[in-house]
């Protein structure tokens, strides 16, 4: 039996927001369950990692967060789970220190491996630690198989949760104080409510429309979308909702149709300008974040040139960009050409800096502007300084000390830099 003073945890998530909200849940069951999360240098008695494998690179975040909390928790009973560990569980048993690997299919009932004679709290959120705004998983898994992407291989074929268990949780989510909802998933496009009759299903458009109007949410986003996804039904749910942002994550990958046909996509560079420039007509201030893939193997010069012309033409707001990485069991990794990595790392630099400038160039047409933030954090690098996000997703830093997070406030957008744009608050009772 564990002496209260010593019940104490530590939880590491790496990727995607579906893993931050499943970590969460890890979280909020352990509350529940008498425990509190450790100190910076504070000994934890169970330590959990959520692992990702989208890349090589995440591959190698993992093992490095497993190693280092074994290291420094040597007493703990280190659990270790989601898509690396799923991928690689013989890798992942051989690091010292783990004593248990969890298949993503049993990520649910992870905490049963600990505490196998009591009853666990349900696996559902009701706060999102050191966040302002609260990930709620909708959808997990991915029919689509693209070429690159394992995904589909460790998380599953698509599953959706039903409309009344994401409605609980978001209402309560809300009642603790969370006036930002993102809708989440592995891809989100395949929501159906989970019902397999088609005539019963609730398309993602439909799940919008009743979030939107609960009472006390303040802004509703949806998480990463592909261009073919976001059909006229999810556009009108988005542009005519009460609380949805102006903004949208939506997936580029590549600015070529000879590499989109590689990878799989089921869209073309002109789906993906089309979605775009009808979202940003119906409202000029509709912003974009998305992702690109560099390197994906026969990608020529003029391929990446059609990737850096698109990313002009939107002018994004944020840019993920991922350089190509083999996944064992994709077809991708078995196809020939692979891009030389002086090459890759070249087209690497060349979008990071390219996004930057047009983000820095996005933000710096709303100097003058008067525009609502949300508070999130404050830095304590920059006293007094507190950063936060318009609707349309646009990065401010307020110097204002008296302000905390999850405020909204009503700014002059009054200069921008490199880190964002600089707001004066004229109105903080909104």
């Amino acid at each position: 039996m564990v002496s209260e003073y010593k019940k104490k945890f530590r939880i590491v998530s790496l990727g995607c927001r579906t893993n931050q909200y499943e970590s969460q849940a890890f979280h909020d069951q352990l509350i529940k369950m008498g425990y509190s999360p450790a100190e910076e240098n504070e000994e934890s008695q169970i330590c959990i990692v959520n692992t990702c494998t989208v890349t090589e690179g995440a591959d190698s975040n993992s093992r490095h967060a497993i190693r280092q909390l074994a290291q420094n928790n040597p007493n703990a009973r280190l659990l270790v789970t989601g898509c690396f560990a799923e991928n690689k569980p013989e890798v992942v048993s051989r690091i010292t220190g783990v004593t248990d690997v969890i298949s993503n299919r049993d990520k649910e009932q992870l905490l049963s491996r600990v505490f196998q004679e009591q009853e666990l709290p349900e696996f559902k959120i009701d706060h999102f630690h050191a966040h302002t705004r609260a990930f709620i998983k909708i959808q997990d898994g991915c029919n689509s198989f693209c070429t690159y992407c394992i995904l589909p291989y460790v998380r599953g074929r698509s599953r959706s949760r039903t409309v009344p268990e994401i409605i609980e949780e978001i209402k309560t989510v809300i009642s603790n104080g969370f006036k930002e909802i993102v809708l989440t998933g592995i891809n989100v496009g395949d929501f159906d409510g989970g019902v397999a009759e088609e005539s019963s299903q609730v398309r993602l458009a439909q799940l919008v429309k009743i979030v939107d109007v609960l009472p006390g949410l303040k802004r509703l986003r949806i998480s990463s979308i592909d261009p073919d996804e976001v059909d006229d039904e999810l556009s009108e749910a988005v542009l005519k909702g009460c609380n949805t942002s102006p903004s949208m994550h939506i997936v580029l990958q590549s600015g070529s149709n000879v590499i989109l046909k590689r990878m799989n996509r089921k869209y073309t560079r002109q789906v993906f300008l089309e979605t775009i420039d009808r979202l940003r007509a119906a409202n000029p201030d509709f912003t974009f974040t998305t992702d690109i893939i560099v390197g994906f193997p026969g990608e020529t010069e003029m391929d990446f040139l059609e990737t850096l012309e698109i990313m002009r033409h939107v002018k994004f707001a944020k840019v993920h960009m991922f350089p190509y990485s083999d996944r064992d069991r994709t077809r991708a990794s078995r196809m020939p050409n692979k891009v030389a990595q002086a090459v890759m790392r070249e087209r690497k630099q060349i979008v990071l800096r390219l996004a930057e400038q047009l983000a820095f160039e996005l933000r710096d047409s709303y100097v003058g502007r008067r525009m609502t933030v949300l508070t999130e954090s404050l830095d304590p690098k920059y006293p007094g300084i507190i950063s936060g996000h318009t609707d349309n997703f646009l990065p401010v830093w307020i110097e204002d000390g008296s302000l905390v997070a999850n405020q909204l406030v009503e700014v002059d957008l009054v200069s921008n830099d490199a880190m964002g744009l600089c707001g004066r608050v004229v109105n903080r009772h909104i």
